[in-house]
């Protein structure tokens, strides 16, 4: 591949260093790690969110990057990769890291969650694992930073009222945790709405 196909990774790793993402002091929480796969179509940067399964016992039917637990002895980078994999197929081998986001705690599945920012080849070749993921929906970063798109919402969370932003994409509504990462991504490229 040519150095201008490189660009935007030597461009987005810099962005991703500089400031270095942010830890959370240490704690008791469940170490967990999303994938955030990022690739290149008709010149313009698209991500991969998945619709997780209505059948899930967990954030059943919410928009989500592939992700979770980690497992004895895996590190981020490890358990973001074996998840994508098993959620949607992603072949290891395909996937150059970037870096990382700042890690964020799930104010409901008590997680401490790493992003991994990651690019893949496209066409990106998928699998869905029909027992975890109901779709996989591809996104172009640009439709995260358009204000028509984008709603900031008061919700009260253990009777404490906090804003949640929702990206309404695509008939879909991103939220939660998987909104925290798309802000924090468009913050890091200099695209945040």
């Amino acid at each position: 591949m040519s150095d201008e196909k490189h660009s935007w990774i030597i461009e987005m790793r810099g962005r991703l260093r500089t400031p270095a993402p942010q830890r959370l002091p240490h704690n008791d929480a469940r170490q967990a790690a999303v994938l955030v796969p990022l690739y290149v179509d008709t010149n313009e940067l698209w991500t991969l969110l998945t619709k997780r399964s209505e059948q899930l016992p967990h954030h059943k039917g919410q928009m989500a990057f592939p992700g979770g637990g980690l497992e004895e002895g895996e590190s981020v980078w490890e358990g973001a990769m074996r998840e994508a994999h098993e959620e949607i197929g992603l072949d290891p081998q395909k996937v150059l890291q970037i870096g990382e986001l700042d890690e964020l705690a799930g104010m409901a599945s008590g997680f401490r969650v790493v992003p991994c920012v990651a690019a893949v080849p496209y066409p990106v070749e998928t699998e869905i694992n029909e027992d975890e993921i109901d779709e996989i929906v591809p996104v172009p970063l640009r439709a995260f930073s358009d204000s028509r798109l984008i709603e900031d919402r008061a919700v009260l969370i253990d009777g404490v009222e906090r804003m949640m932003r929702v990206y309404h994409i695509g008939g879909r509504q991103v939220w939660g945790m998987t909104a925290r990462i798309v802000q924090t991504l468009l913050q890091r490229m200099g695209l945040a709405a």
